[in-house]
């Protein structure tokens, strides 16, 4: 199962990098693997699959938009899969600090230079700034808030992993959902999945500097025997290969400790915001406490 689960990833990958490589051309450097593709653990059933683009300078103002329609068709003409995927790209002068632009958030970013697997093209990752704590921290936080909590009311910087099932910035879908469980598993083991275990891989980075993948983070939260959600991120884990048997069966354990999962991260990312200084984080990470427990 996972060999095949693979090669399909891999396949849509290959129709990423063509359909990209038509719109670049000589442009385009090089191709890379991120995420669950390139560092381990894909899963056909609730992995995205993310492609990193390296392309000649100067950026040109139509570059977004391209990348974006090529994406588009790739989404649009395949299977399931093909509508996860998520392209990312820059130039060298942007991953080395010099200009800004592109997309590559941090922690995408920071996957790329630990992870990436070249595809296509020359590697070209030499010179490239490596993340800082606090802009992992930050960028997690500010992603959080407006994909997760509903805080902001604005988009953020989007890193991979939500993809197309993302709610609207600033709603209260996700809210919602991790205050009724059972309105929660009615969305599929893709998404109750991300919503479990988007809490830990912040967590995760965020004590350790590296990419949360969901089996470091996963045995990173539970080596805390005290961390007030461990059967549920256990399950979680598992529910990522084949959902859980009985979803009914998932409320229960998602009553008692999902709120409390949040809280424990919201509770540590207060502490590490106001550390930086960004007070206007944690007025809203204190906020978005304060409605999650209403």
């Amino acid at each position: 199962m996972g060999e095949r689960a693979n090669e399909e990833g891999e396949r849509v990958l290959a129709d990423a990098v063509a359909a990209c490589q038509h719109i670049l051309g000589r442009r385009l450097i090089a191709a890379y693997a991120l995420g669950s593709l390139a560092h381990g653990g894909f899963s056909a059933l609730v992995s995205d699959v993310d492609l990193g683009l390296i392309m000649a300078d100067p950026p040109l103002a139509s570059d977004g938009a391209a990348l974006q329609d090529a994406a588009n068709r790739v989404r649009a003409g395949g299977s399931d899969l093909h509508q996860r995927l998520s392209v990312f790209w820059a130039t060298p002068s942007i991953l080395q600090g010099q200009r800004d632009g592109g997309r590559f958030p941090p922690l995408d970013r920071l996957d790329l230079l630990e992870n990436g697997r070249l595809l296509e093209g020359t590697d070209a990752r030499e010179g490239m700034l490596r993340p800082t704590g606090s802009e992992l921290l930050i960028a997690g936080a500010e992603f959080a808030l407006d994909y997760l909590g509903g805080g902001r009311g604005h988009p953020g910087t989007a890193s991979a992993g939500l993809g197309s099932m993302t709610p609207v910035p600033g709603d209260d879908t996700v809210l919602k959902e991790v205050r009724d469980p059972a309105l929660l598993v009615s969305r599929g083991p893709r998404w109750l999945t991300k919503i479990v275990l988007f809490p830990v891989r912040f967590l995760f980075t965020a004590a350790t500097g590296q990419v949360g993948t969901n089996a470091s983070a996963v045995d990173y939260y539970l080596a805390d025997h005290t961390a007030p959600a461990s059967e549920l991120v256990i399950r979680a884990f598992g529910w990522r290969e084949a959902g859980p048997a009985r979803p009914e069966e998932a409320v229960p354990v998602l009553e008692r400790e999902l709120i409390p999962l949040y809280v424990q991260y919201i509770d540590d990312h207060t502490m590490r915001l106001a550390a930086t200084g960004r007070m206007d984080l944690v007025e809203c990470f204190r906020a978005w406490k304060e409605r999650l427990l209403a």
